[in-house]
Order: C-alpha cells, then structure tokens, then sequence
C-alpha cells in the first residue's frame, strides 16, 4: 500500500502554494519538480530555455570512446550523472561497454559532484575525489594542483563546458581526450513558452522562476535580450520576482546580474522545492486589516472573510500595488501604469469595478475623490 504524498513529505500541504505562479525554466526532470509544485497548489509555466539533445548518431561517440579505451587514460573526470550514463549506454550498444570500464579501471577517477559521483558507481567504478565546489573550474583546479604534468587526462563534457578548462590542462597535460554523450541546445523557433515566460517576468505577473543550471540562466537572458526585454526582467527579478537557484553555481549568473536569489543549503531538488514554499509563504503573503475584516493577498488570489479568490492580472496588479501603499492613497495615474498593456485612465475604471465585484465585500477598496484609490484600513 503506497503512502499519501502528505505523510512521506512532511509539512505539505496541498495549498502551500496556492495562488503562486511558478516559472520552471529546466528541461530534463522537470516533470518531478513541476509535479511537485502542482501539487502544493502552484500554477506552473513550464519555459524550458535549454534542451538536452542526444548526439543524432552515435558515431562521434563511440569514436572518442575507443580512443579513450587505446589511451587507458591516467585521469578521467566526469562532470554529469546523465553524461555519464549516456556514455556508458553507448558504449555497452556499441560493444564496448567492458573494454571502457576494463581501461577505466586503473584511471583516477574525479568526479564533479555527487551525482556524477553516482554515475561512475553505477558503471562499477569508483572515484578518488570529487571537486571541493561541484564546479567544473575546482575540478581542473584539483588535477593542476594534485596530479603531476604530462599525463594522459579524459574528460567526459557536459552541455556547456567552459573550453579555457580544457586549455588549462592542455598547458599542463600531454594528451587531452573528451567524449560528449550530449549538449545543450536552444528551443524550437516554434516553442513560444520562452516568450511567454518572459513577458510573465517583465510584467510582474510571476511570483517565481526555479533554475537548475548556470546555462538555464543564461539562456532566458540571452532570449530576453533578444527581444528587447533583457534590463527589465533583470529589474523584475531584482525586485518581486523570486529567483530561486538550486545551488551556488546557477546563481552565480544570477548575482552576477545584481539578482539575489534564494538557494537552498543542501543543493538538491527537494531542498529547492522546500525553499519555494518556505520563502513565497513567509515573504509573498500579503496581509492587512481592512475595516471590512482581513485580507490576504498571495500572489493571484486574495482571500477575504475566509474565501480564496482568483484575480485577474489587471485585480492583481492594482491590489497588490494599494496592499503595498498600506492605507496610503494612490493615484489613478499610478495604478493605471501598473496596468499590464495599458497607461489608460478608464481601463483602469473598468478594472478596478471587476476586482470589486470579484472580492464582493463592500468597503474593502476605498475611492478618494479627485485623487485615487486606497484600501480602507
């Protein structure tokens, strides 16, 4: 008998996360965190802004893989589980599968990270090491400092592999040899989910992006920028969108950008999804005091004498912005800049008459003649 997801996961809840729109921009096992996130109540845009793309023959493969089998190289380091899997999986198709974990046998195997670490033991092999920063820099940095020159050194490449690394041990080493089971590859011109991700971003109507790698990063600003969107998502982001990094080298690109994301301590998946719930529930719920009674806002639903309610992204924009004046009035021509696609005065009347029959308690939004709108505290 399987267990409910409530007991195996302890503190979820299934409207942890409800009313929160969540941006997952990763492509392999995104469905473990987008389900993960689904069923605490998140309304999820999946925006893949890299793909993983098998080789579309193996050939190249299987050719650095007899060349890795006649080198019997002194060091290999592996950088990804998945690489190191789809290697071996190549290499067993191809009937090499004993000749490479025969000539592998005698390397000193360094691994990146614990996942890789995984990988090379699941191919009955075991490493000597892994890198003190799970990076791929402190990996090389370990066999320049630990190993001596003029060795024969394998590396197993990963979608996005910085090539001053393999410079750095081509100085130092006689013979460099890579294998790449895969690489990264941009969207389908006709995958509009980047789009849309972006505009969510740049016009605030997102409370979360997730990341699972630097080049993830990299990606969605390089597709921003392409549209013109760039500084304002790095703004938005700067500001009420939550940037949340599974580890300190994918936030590097986002700190580097003068974003401060959220990371969890332990870089792993169930830790980032933590992460999430703990940080929109403590620092993205709103709540204030109205003479009408509480109201809390949690991204796009506001709950009101102890109903939850969906806003529309215009309700949303404009309760947020008078939730944060706390009381204070503010001005139609604020409020109707706020309005996502609109500057216009009577789009701003049209909408804010919706958000009030949405919450459907008088008295909670105040008009102030001649000079705006506020909540009424």
């Amino acid at each position: 008998m399987s267990l409910a997801p409530e007991v195996i996961a302890p503190g979820f809840r299934p409207d942890q996360l409800e009313g929160f729109r969540i941006g997952v921009t990763s492509d392999r096992r995104s469905g473990d965190l987008i389900d993960a996130l689904e069923r605490r109540g998140a309304q999820v845009l999946h925006a893949p802004t890299l793909r993983i793309a098998n080789a579309r023959v193996d050939d190249p493969v299987i050719a650095d893989t007899r060349a890795i089998i006649d080198a019997r190289p002194d060091v290999l380091l592996a950088t990804t589980a998945y690489g190191v899997r789809r290697w071996f999986e190549v290499a067993d198709a191809a009937g090499l599968g004993d000749a490479l974990v025969e000539a592998l046998s005698a390397s000193a195997i360094l691994v990146r990270g614990p996942k890789a670490r995984g990988g090379i033991r699941a191919a009955g092999l075991n490493d000597v090491g892994m890198s003190p920063h799970e990076t791929t820099d402190s990996l090389v940095d370990t066999v320049l400092e630990q190993y001596p020159p003029g060795l024969t050194v394998a590396v197993q490449l990963h979608g996005f592999l910085d090539p001053a690394q393999l410079d750095r041990l081509r100085e130092h080493h006689a013979r460099v040899l890579t294998v790449e089971p895969y690489r990264w590859t941009l969207p389908d011109d006709a995958d509009e989910r980047v789009g849309r991700l972006i505009d969510a971003i740049r016009t605030e109507s997102i409370d979360c992006v997730t990341f699972t790698s630097a080049p993830a990063v990299h990606a969605l600003f390089a597709a921003a920028e392409s549209v013109g969107a760039g500084e304002e998502v790095i703004q938005a982001m700067r500001g009420p969108v939550v940037a949340a990094a599974v580890g300190p080298v994918t936030a590097q690109p986002l700190v580097d950008a003068g974003i401060t994301p959220v990371q969890p301590e332990r870089f792993r998946m169930g830790a980032l999804i933590r992460l999430v719930c703990e940080h929109l529930e403590e620092h993205r719920v709103e709540r204030l005091v109205t003479r009408a009674g509480p109201v809390e806002l949690r991204g796009s639903v506001v709950e009101v004498r102890g109903r939850r309610i969906q806003l529309a992204p215009a309700g949303r924009t404009i309760l947020r912005t008078l939730v944060a004046a706390n009381g204070s009035v503010v001005s139609r021509e604020r409020l109707a800049r706020a309005l996502p696609g609109s500057c216009d005065e009577h789009a701003l009347e049209v909408a804010m008459s919706r958000l009030r029959r949405t919450i459907g308690v008088p008295g909670v939004i105040a008009t102030v003649v001649k000079r705006g709108y506020r909540l009424d505290l």
